[in-house]
């Protein structure tokens, strides 16, 4: 699958795939602002200018018509690499979309010299993403218990990750 960076033409599109505050912070965690906006994904872009990058952002599909999205941080200092944020078009599900994305990030990640490990949070409720996760080989380190309030819910947080070796 080809990916490539994100664009500001991809901001609208990827914001309104985002509903409700729940879908957000699921997405994003904590962090995001509902309703997620151009400014917000502008500031995560500019994360990316630096050298080496403090994150990646890629998408899939044409620009202004992303069918997929995820972003790597990394810590360089200690060869790791934290996959999030990833999310299909909500009008692409159920298509096979996500698995060959993401292999192509973990081949791009692993491509670094430096990363070691590649890391993701997931919330416990998120079968379908824990099944993608573990096809493509992340092992389950771990969850944390009520790691994140949203509205009135308190949501666990399973810790996934894949060493180079």
């Amino acid at each position: 699958m080809d990916i490539r960076n994100i664009e500001e033409a991809d901001f609208t599109g990827i914001c309104r795939w985002f509903t409700s505050e729940k879908e957000l912070a699921q997405w994003g965690g904590p962090l995001p602002r509902f309703p997620l906006d151009p400014p917000q994904l502008a500031e995560m872009l500019a994360e990316s200018a630096g050298a080496p990058p403090r994150r990646w952002l890629f998408c899939a599909g044409p620009p202004g018509a992303a069918t997929a999205h995820a972003q790597v941080t990394f810590d360089w200092r200690n060869g790791v690499a934290l996959l999030g944020r990833v999310a299909v078009n909500p009008e692409q599900r159920g298509q096979g979309i996500a698995v060959p994305f993401l292999t192509r990030i973990i081949e791009l990640v692993f491509a670094l010299p430096a990363i070691e490990r590649l890391e993701l949070n997931v919330y416990t409720f998120n079968q379908a993403a824990i099944h993608t996760y573990e096809k493509l080989g992340f092992i389950r380190e771990g969850v944390r218990r009520s790691s994140v309030k949203v509205g009135q819910q308190r949501w666990d947080t399973a810790m996934y990750a894949m060493l180079r070796s």
